[in-house]
C-alpha cells in the first residue's frame, strides 16, 4: 500500500492549478444560490476529473520513457479510482436530470489530448497557451455549478464562464511575468519594466474595461468591475516592482492571495 499512495502520482504537482478549479466552482455554486443533492455529484465529478489528469499524465510519461515502470501500478490504481468516482458522480447527475451538463465536457477532450501529446514529446513545460486553454476547461465548472444551483439552463451561466476564464487567463500571464522577473539580476529601468509587463497589463486592462462595458450595457451586476480592478492594480504594482530574486513559493502564495481576494469580491459583487 505504501507504494500505491505516492503523492506525486495521486495529486497534481503544480499546486497553483487547484485555484483554477476551486475558484470557478465556488463562484458558480454561490451564484446559483441553491444547493441540492446534485451539487455533491457535481463537486465529486469536477474533483475526480481534475485529479485523474495527474496519474494519466504519469502513465504517458512511463510510456514515453520519462518515468520508471515501477510507477505504473500506483498510476493505474489512481486512474481506476478517480475514474470510478467520476463515472458514479456523472451517473448521479444524469439520474438527477442534468444530462445536458455532459455537453460541457466536450472541449476538455482535445485540450487534454494535446497536453498528453506535449508530455510525450517532453515539451509541456512553460506553455502558456495550453495552460490558458486548460483553465478555460476548468472555468466551465462555474457554468455547471450555476445551472445545478438554479435547477435549469440559464444563459447567465455562459457569462460566468467568460468572466471567470478572463480572470484565469490574465492570472496565468501575470504569473509568467513574475517568474520571468525573478531571473533578473537587478531592477531594470522603468521603460523596460513596463515593456516586460505589457502583455500582463494588456490582459488585465482589457478585462477591467470589458467588464465595465458589460456591466453598463448588459444585465450584469454593476459592481463586477471591482474584482477585475483589484487584479489590474496588482498587475500594475507587480510590473513596477519586479520580483527580482523571489523564490517561486513566494510568488505562488501572493498569487493565491490575489485569487482568493478576487473570488470573494466577485461573489460579493454578484450578490448585490
Amino acid at each position: 500500500m505504501k507504494n500505491i499512495f505516492r503523492r506525486h502520482i495521486a495529486l497534481p504537482t503544480d499546486h497553483g492549478s487547484w485555484v483554477f478549479l476551486i475558484s470557478p466552482l465556488i463562484i458558480g455554486l454561490c451564484a446559483g444560490k441553491s444547493w441540492n443533492s446534485a451539487t455533491l455529484f457535481l463537486i465529486l465529478a469536477a474533483l475526480s476529473a481534475f485529479l485523474i489528469r495527474q496519474p494519466i499524465t504519469t502513465v504517458v510519461k512511463i510510456a514515453s520513457g520519462r518515468r520508471s515502470n515501477r510507477d505504473l501500478p500506483p498510476a493505474r490504481f489512481w486512474v481506476i479510482l478517480y475514474g470510478f468516482v467520476l463515472i458514479l458522480a456523472t451517473l448521479g447527475l444524469v439520474l438527477k436530470g442534468y444530462t445536458s451538463l455532459l455537453l460541457l465536457t466536450i472541449p476538455a477532450a482535445p485540450i487534454f489530448a494535446w497536453h498528453l501529446y506535449l508530455v510525450s514529446r517532453r515539451s509541456e513545460r512553460r506553455k502558456a497557451g495550453i495552460e490558458i486553454l486548460g483553465t478555460g476547461v476548468l472555468s466551465i465548472s462555474a457554468t455547471a455549478a450555476y445551472w445545478v444551483g438554479t435547477g435549469k439552463y440559464d444563459p447567465t451561466g455562459w457569462w460566468l464562464f467568460i468572466l471567470v476564464w478572463m480572470q484565469s487567463a490574465a492570472s496565468i500571464v501575470y504569473t509568467y511575468l513574475r517568474l520571468e522577473q525573478r531571473e533578473l539580476d537587478a531592477v531594470p529601468e522603468l521603460r523596460e519594466r513596463i515593456k516586460m509587463g505589457s502583455r500582463a497589463l494588456l490582459y488585465t486592462a482589457f478585462n477591467f474595461l470589458g467588464v465595465c462595458l458589460f456591466s453598463i450595457f448588459t444585465h450584469l451586476h454593476p459592481l463586477l468591475p471591482i474584482p477585475y480592478g483589484l487584479q489590474l492594480i496588482e498587475t500594475i504594482w507587480g510590473s513596477l516592482h519586479p520580483s527580482v530574486g523571489w523564490k517561486p513559493p513566494r510568488i505562488g502564495f501572493r498569487q493565491l492571495f490575489i485569487s482568493i481576494a478576487f473570488t470573494l469580491t466577485f461573489i460579493l459583487a454578484w450578490s448585490f
